[in-house]
Order: structure tokens, then sequence, then C-alpha cells
């Protein structure tokens, strides 16, 4: 393809989300619905990853990071933006493929979900739970499919012996090794991973962490990360993208958004990580409650609970602007048009 095909995409970069949003609408009760809103569930929300680099997104329940990946994959169909991803074939744009177009690329992309225990058909053998992308995808049979089956289980920590088995007979950990064996048995250059550990014990998901890590740098992986936990977003991933009422407030590398957070949200969600020293004091208190995304406050969506609002946070939607090469932030504290006394 030629250089113009590329949309304007970095050579590294691998996906590219430009004004994502997704719209929920609110219908009245009643014989005859009519449409009374919407709920914007993701908002105008715009990153870059790159190849090999592992993307984290956090944010409280209801920010809209589980709906913004789920949009990337085209789980959900996007409302407006660009989703655009470099496939084998050249960039394409998954937020305006049909449902046929879309079939090949699943090959290239796939989801680790939360629950191992919802995720696995409790009716198929783990053998044809992992071998199934393959086979409904026509890319394996026989002895290639069953020596695939096997290659991957062991990969993730799994004996060969396991694909007889069901997946009521695992443990949690073992489950979301086997979800994980299916999602890579295509050799995906994309995964997203939506909250993978969350529904796992402490010391499982620093064996599951470390296992995607491994295959990452085994396979060549990129990971879109979406996580509440921010020690685990902290250990595994490279940037950190901050979301707050469908809005991204903050995007950064790891160690300089934890070492220098510059949004009032983002601080708030460090202060509220557990310290294992119950005498050390908490750096910075939120109180009130998310932001309902179908009745968002004007200007910025967090001013309501943010102890250093000021009068243009009331009024003018911040926009996300670069504080640095690999920093961004929107929030109008520090931007040089305002000052804390207005």
């Amino acid at each position: 393809m030629s250089a113009t095909d590329d949309r304007g995409l970095a050579p590294d970069t691998l996906l590219e989300v430009r004004g994502l949003r997704k719209l929920f609408p609110l219908f009245s009760q009643g014989f005859v619905r009519r449409r009374t809103g919407e709920v914007r569930a993701v908002d105008d929300v715009s990153f870059s990853v790159r190849r090999g680099e592992t993307l984290g997104i956090v944010g409280e329940s209801g920010s809209g990071k589980t709906t913004a990946a789920r949009c990337i994959l085209r789980a959900l169909q996007p409302s407006a933006g660009e989703v655009l991803f470099r496939a084998r074939r050249g960039v394409v744009d998954l937020a305006t493929l049909s449902e046929r177009e879309l079939t090949p690329l699943r090959q290239e992309m796939q989801m680790i979900f939360q629950d191992p225990f919802a995720s696995l058909n409790p009716r198929m053998t783990v053998g044809a739970i992992v071998a199934e992308p393959l086979v409904i995808h026509g890319l394996a049979r026989g002895r290639e499919l069953e020596d695939r089956v096997v290659d991957i289980l062991r990969r993730v920590g799994l004996k060969p012996e396991h694909r007889e088995r069901y997946p009521h007979a695992f443990s949690g950990g073992q489950r979301q090794r086997i979800g994980i064996a299916r999602a890579l048995i295509m050799r995906p250059a994309l995964v997203v991973a939506d909250e993978a550990v969350s529904a796992l014990d402490v010391s499982v998901q620093a064996q599951v962490l470390n296992l995607l890590q491994d295959l990452q740098a085994e396979l060549g992986l990129t990971y879109v990360f979406v996580a509440h936990n921010l020690d685990v977003v902290r250990h595994f991933c490279d940037r950190v993208a901050v979301l707050y009422a469908g809005r991204m407030v903050e995007l950064a590398p790891t160690a300089e958004l934890f070492a220098r957070p510059q949004h009032p949200y983002t601080k708030a969600l460090l202060a509220a990580v557990p310290q294992p020293d119950p005498d050390i004091p908490m750096r910075f208190e939120v109180e009130g409650e998310v932001a309902d995304p179908s009745n968002l406050p004007p200007g910025c969506a967090f001013h309501p609970r943010c102890a250093e609002c000021f009068a243009p946070c009331r009024t003018e939607r911040p926009e996300l602007r670069p504080l640095s090469a690999t920093q961004q932030v929107a929030c109008h504290l520090g931007d040089p048009r305002y000052s804390s006394s207005d």
C-alpha cells in the first residue's frame, strides 16, 4: 500500500483511536417511547498504541474504559470517531467496516475477558475451546490443529493432557490461562485485556501478569490493558490513559504519571491506592459521586468534586493539551490562559 493509505499513522503505531464516541439512547416509558436523552459512555477519546507497547486504561466504574475497549474491537459499534488499525493488509478503520469485512481481521485482534468462569463454555473441553478460533476461521485441522493447541497450552503453563478436561476441573488462575491460550492461538497483533486479573487472587494475579509479559516478549504482542487496580497498572503498563465520565483527562508514561500526576482526578485515584503503612496520610481526598454520563455538568465533568476548581472549570470543557513530549492533560490548572485568581 502507498504511504497515503497509512492515514497519518506513525510507522511504529499499531492502533490509533481518534475522537471515539459511544452514545446509548435513553427512551421514555410507556406505549409510545420517545427518545429523551443519551448516555455519553465514551466522549471524544483519542490515543495511539505502538507495536509491542502496553497501554493501560484506568478509571472508576462508569468511566467508559470497558466501553472504549469494546468499541476498539467492534464488539460495540462506535457512534463516531475512527479506530485505525495497522492490519496485515494495511491500515483500516475498524469503526466503518461491516461484519463481513471484520471477520478476517478477528484473527489479528483478540480479547481476554474479565471473568474466567463465565467466559468459557462449560460443555466444551479445553482443547475444543482453545481450538475453536482456528476451526471457525478454517486455519487448521487434523494433526496441525492438535499440535497448535498443545503448543499454546504449553506456552501458557498448562499440560497437553489438560485439553481433554472441562473448565470446571480447573482453578480460576488456570481458567484464565485457558482464556489467554484461546486469545493467542491465532497469533494476534493486538490483545485487549478487560480487567483480566481482577477476579483472581493476588498471588495468582502476579503469575498471570508475568505470563502475559513473557508472551508479549515471545510473540511480539501489543496490549490494551483495562484495569482499576493501579498497582497492577504500575507494574504492567508502559503508558496510562485516565478516563473520567467517558472523557480522557490524562495520558502519560506510567512512571511519569505515578511520580507527577497533573489532573486532580488522577491524584485522587492514586491517593485511593491502599498503603501498607496505616500512618501514611491520604495525599489527596475527593468527595461526591461520579458524574452521570446522561447528564454531565457543564465545563469540566470533574469540577463538582474537585477541590482545585476555579471559574473556567464550571463553564469551559478543557481540551487535552500537551505538557511535554510524552504527557497530556485535560485540565485548566496550569493552562497559561488562566490563573487561579480568575
